[in-house]
């Protein structure tokens, strides 16, 4: 820009201002009025809000209540549900092996050395006879169904019934 196109914009703009410094002054009255009205209008709205809130607290409380419970209960129904899964069941077609037939493992018999007795009652035992029952079933008392239980827990090397059945089983010298 040249220097007189400077000096016009500066002119220029002290004219402006000038203007509006004379319309601000000249219409002041129209300026305080409409801030007066603005002041006033914000001070009924704020006055009209407090009636509300007096008149109506218990009511806006209540309100305020069933809101908080209502979004307590949606959250508390979120987290209760969000780690459950859908159960699933899959089929599957399984085919079936015939197993050659069971055999009793000699060996681990004559390892152990039972008597012919101590191995039927450990054979009604994996069957789960109760000591009652063995006794019937082979004409003997309760006391000595007892004593062959103890002397087949001894040889096996074990302090239960359930041991027994197991290592039993394991060794193969029952089905």
């Amino acid at each position: 820009m040249r220097s007189t196109e400077l000096y016009l914009s500066y002119v220029n703009e002290q004219d402006m201002m000038h203007f509006l410094k004379t319309v601000f002054h000249r219409y002041r009255h129209i300026g305080a009025y409409g801030l007066s009205i603005a002041v006033l209008v914000f001070l009924l709205k704020w006055l009209q809000w407090n009636f509300l809130i007096v008149d109506n607290s218990l009511d806006i409380y209540i309100g305020l209540i069933a809101v908080l419970f209502t979004v307590l209960g949606i959250w508390i129904a979120l987290q209760l549900t969000r780690g459950r899964k859908a159960d699933v069941v899959t089929v599957h077609q399984v085919q079936i092996v015939e197993a050659e037939p069971f055999r009793v493992d000699q060996v681990e018999l004559e390892k152990l050395k039972l008597t012919t007795r101590e191995y039927e009652v450990l054979q009604l035992m994996v069957k789960g006879h109760s000591n009652a029952e063995i006794a019937e079933s082979l004409f003997l008392s309760l006391s000595t169904i007892k004593t062959h239980a103890s002397n087949l827990f001894v040889k096996m090397d074990v302090t239960s019934r359930t041991k027994a059945i197991e290592k039993a089983k394991r060794l193969r010298i029952t089905a």
